[in-house]
């Protein structure tokens, strides 16, 4: 196996294991032992646990702005945007790829600086592919990346398995002229 192709086995494996646990609660132990490689093969690869936690954080982040972008091919406007969202919905049967984004968001969250500016940078590109690909104003963008931000919860949380009323209602879809209401002037 080359070189690249190691490196991705291992990404593909931390991936698993940094979705299921996080930064603090993967091992690199584990991951170098279901690669078949040492620890210290590991380490040399990508430096450090937390560097190698970044990596898979921002392709995670990367796989589905290329994708959401992918899918608006040449819309902007609301097409654009109820495009993305398809897309940005049926990716969210990723796990892995949903479970990392919030990993790398708890751990910013948790107060480690160099993480939160790591996810922070993912998050910008993520930001700017949906603004610069709709060519829509601030706060519609907004609204959209705050709608994705509820489908992440339903996802996480597996809400179409509860069967209740609550449930069904955050999981309702956005009409047509939804985010109508929302103008420049409503949200300075």
């Amino acid at each position: 196996m080359s070189g690249q192709e190691r490196r991705e086995q291992v990404l593909g494996i931390a991936e698993e294991e940094f979705a299921a646990a996080g930064l603090y609660g993967a091992s690199t132990e584990t991951i170098a032992r279901r690669a078949g490689i040492t620890q210290a093969y590991v380490f040399r690869l990508f430096g450090t646990k937390k560097l190698l936690f970044l990596e898979c954080v921002d392709a995670a982040f990367e796989r589905m702005r290329l994708a959401m972008v992918a899918a608006a091919g040449g819309a902007s406007g609301v097409e654009a945007l109820a495009a993305m969202g398809q897309e940005y919905n049926d990716m969210l049967a990723d796990r892995t790829t949903l479970l990392l984004q919030l990993q790398g968001t708890a751990a910013a969250a948790a107060g480690d600086g160099e993480v939160r500016d790591a996810v922070r940078a993912s998050f910008a590109r993520l930001w700017q592919s949906v603004a610069d690909t709709a060519q829509l104003d601030p706060v519609t963008v907004k609204a959209f990346l705050a709608f994705g931000m509820l489908l992440n919860t339903n996802a996480a949380l597996d809400l179409p398995q509860v069967d209740e009323p609550w449930s069904h209602q955050a999981r309702t879809r956005i009409k047509p002229g939804l985010f109508a209401h929302i103008t420049t002037d409503t949200n300075r």
